[in-house]
């Protein structure tokens, strides 16, 4: 083989082999893919970290009711968050996107046990330096609940977007989002949207939920985002919790809805600007 050949087939093969390397995560990805064990079975959970950082501090995602870790929302905070040197860990609770469960077994309080246990496996990850929590929706309950129950030391601050404490009033009415029951003679299972199953045990727990009671037995930096449009959770159930947080601040966005489809990567960018502000001193 002539020279200039072996030249430019070495080039290519080193050229496949960078490919490759990215493509495996042996040198610059940043993404992980991990199975956690949870509550109801394993939870596909997904780990991702800034660029080159040996420490970091780590935030864990809680997604919302019926949704997941792969929504533009949450794939968009953990980039936002790992451009600004914050590492991420967002999971699919149980029964949801690729994690083991039935979703009509899924309850409140048992998404809170995945989230305590997505902690415990957090805690125990190499160059993490704190823990923080982020939820919507649903996730925002479960993470603000979470928070309380695990204490001030081991959440170093909390982020909640349009966080749905209506959901323990939803119960007591009837009512997941348009899909109504008899509250006083729950069924064993109720249809919901997406063609989703509710079980009983969910509105039986939902009903008795001491969201705010739980939720305030945090209080570290806590920070609120919710949109004035929201017409699936009030904001004021989000100036609620600014009032139980000491250190809580909240910020309405003028007429945007529950998902925070006008400017999502707005919403995102206030919450990756206060995990900054905790984070990065």
């Amino acid at each position: 083989m002539k020279l200039s050949n072996f030249k430019r087939v070495a080039t290519a093969s080193l050229l496949t082999l960078g490919l490759l390397t990215v493509g495996t995560g042996v040198s610059s990805a940043q993404s992980q893919d991990l199975t956690i064990d949870g509550d109801h079975g394993k939870l596909s959970a997904i780990l991702q970290t800034p660029n080159k950082a040996k420490e970091y501090p780590l935030v864990i995602i809680c997604h919302g009711f019926t949704s997941g870790k792969d929504t533009e929302l949450m794939q968009t905070l953990a980039k936002d968050l790992e451009k600004a040197g914050i590492a991420s860990l967002r999971f699919d609770f149980n029964g949801h996107g690729k994690s083991e469960g039935r979703f009509q077994d899924m309850t409140v309080p048992n998404e809170i046990e995945d989230a305590k246990k997505v902690y415990d496996y957090a805690a125990k990850l190499p160059h993490v330096t704190s823990i923080s929590l982020a939820g919507h929706s649903q996730g925002g309950v479960v993470a603000s609940m979470t928070a309380g129950l695990l204490g001030t030391d081991k959440v170093k601050s909390l982020a909640l977007m349009a966080p749905a404490a209506v959901l323990r009033e939803d119960a007591i009415r009837g009512d997941c989002q348009g899909s109504r029951y008899d509250a006083n003679n729950i069924p064993e299972t109720i249809p919901i949207k997406k063609g989703l199953t509710l079980g009983r045990n969910y509105v039986l727990t939902a009903q008795v939920l001491p969201i705010y009671e739980t939720a305030v037995r945090y209080q570290g930096p806590a920070f609120m985002i919710h949109g004035t449009g929201d017409v699936i959770v009030p904001y004021t159930y989000s100036q609620r919790y600014q009032r139980i947080y000491f250190q809580g601040q909240l910020k309405l966005v003028p007429g945007e809805d529950h998902g925070f489809t006008h400017d999502r990567q707005g919403a995102c960018q206030a919450v990756t600007d206060f995990f900054v502000s905790q984070l990065k001193k």
